[in-house]
């Protein structure tokens, strides 16, 4: 079983925007690269889902889709790509990024704890469940909230 390097490297995917939530990981402390930094608008998610894995830094969207469509499913699995996706609504820049970094020190923490490929949810209040883990095993119970204030919004 393979995990990731320490520190994370978290990839800011296009569906995010990039500026906003970028800016704000950045503030709280960690290492960015965003979308289009590295590929083309148009690339296909299978393309950058194998890239960001074999660079062993670990994905960010709101791509909800990601657990549904079985060439993003192989692509994030034979690159052993981590995968956090935000869910639960219709939120503005703001919002989304607040909950990114409400959820920092947990998705940090199932980093360090949890082979990879693996893809968790993220809600907007910070918490966090691993949704498919290495063995392709869909995971229901594993959610871990982030310590301290409410992050608000949403």
């Amino acid at each position: 079983m393979t995990r990731l390097p320490e520190p994370a490297t978290f990839f800011v995917d296009r569906s995010l925007g990039g500026k906003i939530v970028a800016a704000a990981l950045r503030s709280a402390g960690a290492v960015v690269e965003v979308h289009d930094d590295h590929f083309k608008k148009d690339d296909p998610d299978e393309l950058w889902l194998t890239k960001v894995g074999a660079s062993g830094w670990v994905a960010l969207t709101k791509d909800e889709q990601i657990l549904h469509r079985p060439a993003e499913i192989v692509a994030l699995f034979e690159a052993a790509t981590a995968v956090f996706v935000l869910v639960g609504g219709d939120l503005k820049g703001s919002e989304i990024a607040r909950a990114w970094v409400a959820a920092l020190p947990v998705m940090r923490d199932i980093i360090a704890q949890t082979d990879v490929p693996f893809v968790a949810r993220v809600r907007a209040d910070g918490a966090v469940s691993v949704a498919l883990n290495a063995e392709g095993v869909e995971v229901r119970a594993r959610r871990k909230r982030a310590k301290g204030k409410p992050t608000g919004g949403a």
